[in-house]
């Protein structure tokens, strides 16, 4: 695994994205982060900052290139430039949707087609309940096509202590599911 984007969309749970970065970066992964507008608003909502803190900010001091949403000729919108996995997380239903529909709007989109189509990793992380059905055929349609559907729902059996792990329970899992080496959260060991 050398190159990875990861998108964060309008659902809530962005402390799972953010944290993913960190993780990633640390792991020595060449890794680049994509809002979506709302995915934004809601990043900044929930870990309350204020209006005028950046995009970039939430990884001052870290070496992530930030792209545009709307920079459909971004490097990573062409199979010929080689992006190992997308990750959106967390992934809204309307992203899902369009991404079930073959809708290229946006950046995120478009890498997602790529990596259908080129037989890249695809994660996404739907944050929501229930699940309608449509938001069920959705995530089975783009599963058949190849993707992976991995929602945020941590696991309770390691006996998380915080918000911090639970946290870390998610982001252990999107990692194994890059095939990366991690000490991010326990395993279970009984």
């Amino acid at each position: 695994m050398k190159k990875v984007l990861v998108g964060l969309t309008g659902a809530s749970c962005s402390l799972y994205g953010i944290r993913l970065v960190e993780e990633l970066l640390d792991l020595g992964i060449e890794t680049s982060v994509v809002f979506t507008d709302n995915g934004y608003k809601v990043a900044k909502y929930e870990l309350e900052k204020d209006k005028q803190y950046s995009k970039g900010d939430f990884f001052k001091d870290k070496d992530v290139l930030v792209e545009d949403n709307n920079n459909i000729f971004a490097s990573c919108a062409s199979g010929t430039n080689k992006v190992d996995a997308l990750v959106i997380l967390p992934c809204s239903m309307g992203t899902l949707g369009a991404i079930s529909s073959g809708l290229s709007v946006g950046l995120i989109q478009r890498v997602a087609d790529v990596m259908l189509k080129e037989k890249g990793t695809l994660i996404l992380c739907p944050r929501e309940a229930p699940f309608s059905e449509i938001h069920l055929d959705n995530m089975l349609r783009v599963s058949k096509a190849g993707g992976i559907i991995l929602p945020c729902s941590p696991g309770f059996y390691l006996k998380p202590n915080s918000i911090d792990d639970l946290v870390n329970f998610m982001v252990g899992k999107v990692l194994d599911m890059l095939n990366l080496e991690h000490n991010v959260c326990d395993r279970w060991n009984q």
